[in-house]
């Protein structure tokens, strides 16, 4: 068994008892938030994610891609440059937000202590994000494993004590709902730390080839840059998304009220039941940056066929699987977190978002593994642009409400598996059909 396919099975394996994990801590959040919490709950997930992929500057890739393309002697001084940088990097970003997130309206209504968690949060993320990028890097996935598994154990360990010792009110509720969050983060990133100074003590004392700061900057850079550009459209996106809808939805008769329940019943039901198989995609992306970094660099074209081909077929396989099941079984499934027959309907209008998003996770991986960052980033902007549109015209519409919101989301998923997968044949040099190498003479 390769080392592509071995490290993905483990990453698969450990994801698929994470995300069952996941799906317990949505239905504990949303019985206790109720309809409208969950609402909440979901529309301000998008800007704490926002924060994280600013304090992570996306090094967990651009780490892995250097650790993947450049020797082992070069390792131990391009990580000692990397801590001194991601310092002096979270300190300015600590001191940012401190001044800016208690400004900011989309805080109001939450518990006041709600924007300091999200402080807190900053350095957690930056300094494990260095050993995450390690690990990937020299494809330890064990590790990358254990954490992922470890954070989602913590969070409902904490999750269900908590609410059922305790009572809350809303407020308070959503409160500790982020609290448990970035508590198991917390303690995820403690193990990760720990193991990864440990292999940076070994690497201290191995023969090393020193590495000029500049270089390791210019590196780490031109892949965090684009990649971190890439992600903030992705999170800025998510983060206008919720507003897009509910202003949709009320041009087209909802109340506020009623708004942010379908929201919560879109965002909080169907799309975490139909994103639950993409732990595979996530486990693929992973594998992908550092065997395609490599393969790239040293030109191995026949290698970088075979690991499309590869990621092609598993996703195929189960992402059909995935969304026939939750066709068939939509009301059983839905039913686990309300008894709603319009979250049953939504999950079954999503399938094609739901497929196509399949494709597209490790045709982001592969791009970025082959220095096309700039590419994907036009996609995604392109894609968002025309979806967001058709989700508003359409939304409005009293006629479709959601079924408009749903038909501009899945228009969007389409388009952009499309850019992304002509792009990589095209550069690949390979047809789209059936992936075989044109021959030129």
């Amino acid at each position: 068994m390769n080392t592509f396919v071995k490290g993905t099975l483990i990453l698969v394996v450990a994801a698929f008892f994470g995300e069952c994990l996941e799906f317990f801590i949505n239905i504990i959040l949303a019985r206790e938030l109720g309809e409208e919490g969950m609402g909440l709950y979901m529309s301000i997930l998008p800007i704490v994610f926002f924060i994280v992929i600013i304090a992570s500057l996306e090094l967990p890739i651009s780490i892995s891609k250097f650790i993947a393309e450049k020797q082992r002697e070069t390792h131990y001084h391009m990580l000692k440059h990397t801590i001194l940088l991601t310092l002096l990097f979270t300190i300015g970003f600590i001191i940012a937000a401190v001044l800016v997130l208690p400004n900011l309206p989309v805080f109001h209504g939450y518990h006041p202590y709600v924007k300091w968690l999200v402080v807190l949060l900053i350095p957690i993320v930056s300094f494990s994000s260095i050993a995450r990028g390690y690990f990937m890097g020299v494809q330890h996935m064990g590790k990358i494993a254990i954490s992922n598994f470890l954070k989602k154990v913590v969070q409902l360990i904490i999750l269900f004590w908590v609410f059922q010792t305790f009572q809350f009110d809303l407020e308070k509720a959503l409160m500790i709902s982020l609290a448990t969050l970035i508590g198991s983060e917390l303690i995820v990133s403690a193990y990760l730390i720990t193991v990864y100074m440990i292999e940076y003590q070994v690497l201290s004392k191995e023969k090393n080839q020193p590495i000029k700061g500049r270089r390791v900057r210019k590196a780490l850079f031109s892949v965090s840059f684009p990649t971190t550009g890439l992600r903030l459209f992705h999170s800025l996106t998510h983060a206008i998304q919720p507003f897009l809808v509910k202003w949709a939805l009320i041009a087209a008769g909802f109340s506020s009220v009623m708004a942010t329940e379908h929201y919560g019943m879109l965002a909080g039901v169907a799309m975490s039941i139909g994103f639950f198989p993409a732990f595979i995609g996530h486990a693929l992306m992973i594998m992908l940056i550092p065997n395609v970094s490599e393969a790239y660099a040293n030109h191995d074209n026949k290698k970088l066929v075979r690991l499309l081909k590869q990621a092609m077929v598993i996703t195929f396989f189960y992402g059909t699987i995935s969304v026939f099941i939750m066709y068939i079984y939509a009301d059983p499934l839905t039913h686990l977190f309300f008894h709603s027959s319009s979250a049953s309907f939504y999950l079954k209008l999503l399938w094609p978002y739901f497929l196509f998003h399949f494709f597209i996770i490790p045709m982001q991986a592969y791009l970025i593994g082959l220095g096309l960052v700039k590419d994907a980033l036009f996609h995604t902007i392109w894609s968002h642009a025309i979806s967001f549109g058709m989700m508003y015209v359409l939304g409005s519409m009293e006629m479709l409400n959601m079924k408009g919101i749903i038909l501009g989301m899945n228009m969007g998923a389409v388009l952009l598996m499309m850019m992304h997968y002509v792009t990589i044949c095209k550069k690949l040099d390979v047809s789209v059909y059936f992936m075989k190498r044109r021959i030129t003479y």
